[in-house]
């Protein structure tokens, strides 16, 4: 019996061994019939050519070998023939990228410039334990790209650790050449890594070239404190509002040593290659359909009547904002056309809704507001554009726009926990816990700090309040609703006489001066932490008169020695003391009546992470107050103030 149990042992190594052997290289020469994991738009055409993506907007596509690799500190050497066809010249989409994953799932990743690897959470983790090397046909400044058509490898991240214009150094010229990633035309891309000497190589040149001896990329890196043990490799490919086709000729693959040459004589041909004739019906085809649509009325009233309905404003100077700009059919689309049953929110700013991108199947938020094309919509959609760039964990992305008649759309990511008010003062959510609640003060503090001090230029929130802090779906809070946000240059000042803002959160000064800083931000951010902490609106007329302005309550409270006493009862016992304290002492300190007696959002920063101490305070050197605002008769040349309740935007204009 135990020579037979020995020989079953060994068999099942031998095949076990078998077909480990088979699995450390391959080579398609073609993917027809090729048993590859495929998602997203990924497709294999009958000739065997593969296509990622076609010519739909915001698409992903994925194709991976489908059994994972070994890579235990082991050198490999890949090479692929693909090519990149826009859908119409000088119109680029995204682009491919070869991928080593430990997963053939991308949960959650966006297209456009993502390529569909990540989305604003999952960039930048070590946890992703992934090497792509990005074929890239856009420029996003968000990752230090160096251009518009550039290769570069990446760890975990699209912020390239080395990228280079796409080119390729001649052996017989001594001549570097450059190469347009989207020319349509077939490349060969070649993916050595050497992991006795740690070395990382990635060579490109036209199909027609043999591999130059001089790579494109070079760089030293130990992947094997990157990659894990098994690990998958394939392709990831997106579009973005302009799109492309993005095909795989072939592929070869070999983890033992060299990868062997593709039979270029036999791979696939491109769509268009050789099919002149079948362009000429195409043709043909589109214009007979375009006479019987002309002759047949019901049909032209039809089409007239579907562009009417997504009919779009378009000016010449919005083309720098392309990439930006969502079209009107997709956001109908997405949001099942504005129906109430997608409503998420609306007020004076105009409604939210929840809606779906078509292809993508990404969750967005669509604010469809109001505006006058005639009132310095430019400027506007020039502030949208720079709000688009900001990028921060503890922001809610502004992912583009669409105009249409008199309506803006605004396009952000869905925050599918709502706002962080309904939290606080209302019994539609959960009781949020001490330990939640510190996070999300340090979360929209840091997020202010990036505005005020990190960002290119500096970025005055002018409302910041619960209503417009945002809870992820982890329960992270994010400051959103940019509307009132203003940007100027490091160094100058704002100028500006008209102030907004909401009641309870306006700095005094912003009555008098007319003149916004990041000084009046951090007040309105003192009196978000008094919120937080103790449960309850800046403004509750119908408190006790001694409570009824929060900020005047905390700081009496304060005096007496009962500030916990202001504590939200809804935390009960569970909260640490000594960060309690700092929030509402820390509230106190950034509602000075002085804005020069503010902290700066970096102070703040160092308080709430415990690197610095509260200055010493007492009530009297510490003027806080909140400044009533009276509901007042005006005429043109004086300063106006309307207000409807203690919840009201607040407008003073000239």
């Amino acid at each position: 019996m135990a020579p037979l149990i020995l020989f079953l042992i060994l068999l099942l190594s031998s095949k076990y061994l078998v077909f480990s052997q088979e699995i450390d290289q391959f080579i398609y020469n073609g993917f027809k019939g090729a048993n590859l994991s495929l998602n997203g738009a990924a497709k294999i055409h009958p000739n065997g050519l593969l296509e990622l993506t076609n010519t739909s907007h915001q698409q992903i596509g994925h194709a991976f070998f489908p059994f994972p690799m070994r890579f235990n500190s082991v050198s490999f050497s890949t090479s692929f023939v693909f090519a990149m066809v826009p859908d119409s010249p000088g119109l680029d989409g995204h682009g491919i990228a070869f991928v080593i994953s430990p997963s053939t799932e991308f949960r959650g990743a966006i297209a456009t410039q993502y390529l569909g690897l990540f989305n604003s959470t999952t960039i930048g983790l070590a946890s992703n334990h992934l090497l792509a090397i990005e074929l890239d046909a856009v420029r996003n400044p968000e990752f230090s790209d160096i251009n518009g058509n550039h290769v570069g490898i990446d760890v975990n991240d699209l912020t390239s650790i080395l990228s280079r214009p796409a080119s390729y150094l001649s052996d017989k010229d001594a001549e570097n050449k450059n190469l347009e990633l989207t020319s349509g035309r077939p490349m060969q891309l070649w993916i050595d890594y050497n992991a006795t000497e740690r070395t990382l190589d990635v060579t490109l040149a036209p199909i027609d070239k043999i591999k130059p001896k001089t790579p494109l990329l070079s760089t030293k890196i130990n992947l094997s404190t990157v990659l894990l043990e098994f690990m998958y490799v394939g392709f990831s490919a997106s579009t973005g509002s302009v799109a492309s086709n993005h095909y795989i000729l072939g592929w070869s693959f070999n983890q033992s040593g060299q990868a062997r040459s593709l039979e270029l004589a036999n791979l696939p041909s491109l769509p268009d290659e050789g099919k002149s004739r079948e362009k000429l019906v195409r043709n043909t085809m589109i214009i007979l359909v375009i006479i019987l649509t002309i002759l047949i009325i019901t049909i032209s009233g039809t089409i007239y009547i579907m562009r009417k309905r997504y009919s779009e404003l378009h000016e010449d100077w919005e083309q720098q904002y392309g990439p930006q700009r969502f079209s009107y059919k997709d956001l109908y689309k997405a949001t099942k056309g504005f129906k109430d049953k997608g409503l998420l929110g609306s007020g004076g700013f105009g409604k939210v809704y929840k809606g779906i991108l078509p292809n993508s199947n990404v969750e967005v938020a669509v604010k469809k507001v109001s505006h006058d094309s005639k009132q310095g919509m430019k400027e506007f959609v020039a502030e949208i554009a720079s709000m688009g760039r900001l990028r921060h964990r503890n922001l809610v992305n502004l992912l583009g726009y669409c105009r249409r008649k008199g309506e803006l759309f605004l396009v952000y990511d869905h925050m599918p926990n709502g706002s962080l008010d309904k939290f606080l003062f209302t019994n539609e959510k959960p009781n949020l816990d001490w330990i939640r609640r510190y996070q999300i003060i340090k979360g929209v503090a840091s997020a202010l700090y990036y505005l005020h001090e990190e960002w290119e230029q500096v970025v005055l929130r002018r409302d910041i309040k619960s209503s417009n802090v945002l809870l992820d779906i982890d329960l992270n809070g994010r400051l959103g609703d940019f509307g009132l946000a203003k940007f100027y240059d490091h160094g100058s000042t704002l100028q500006t006489t008209r102030v907004v803002g909401t009641l309870g959160y306006l700095a005094p000064e912003l009555t008098t001066t007319g003149k916004a800083t990041t000084r009046s931000d951090i007040f309105a951010f003192g009196i978000f932490m008094l919120e937080v902490a103790c449960g309850r609106k800046p403004v509750k007329p119908e408190r006790v008169p001694e409570e009824v302005v929060l900020v005047d309550w905390v700081g009496e409270c304060w005096n007496r020695g009962e500030i916990l006493r202001t504590i939200d009862p809804r935390l009960e016992d569970s909260y640490v003391v000594d960060e309690i304290e700092l929030v509402l002492k820390l509230g106190l300190l950034c509602t000075q009546g002085r804005p020069i007696n503010r902290p700066t959002m970096r102070q703040v920063m160092q308080y709430l992470d415990g690197n610095a101490n509260l200055p010493e305070m007492t009530l009297q050197n510490v003027d806080t107050g909140f400044l009533a605002i009276p509901v007042v008769e005006c005429e043109e040349s004086f300063l106006c103030y309307s207000l409807s309740d203690s919840d009201s935007i607040l407008t003073i204009g000239r």
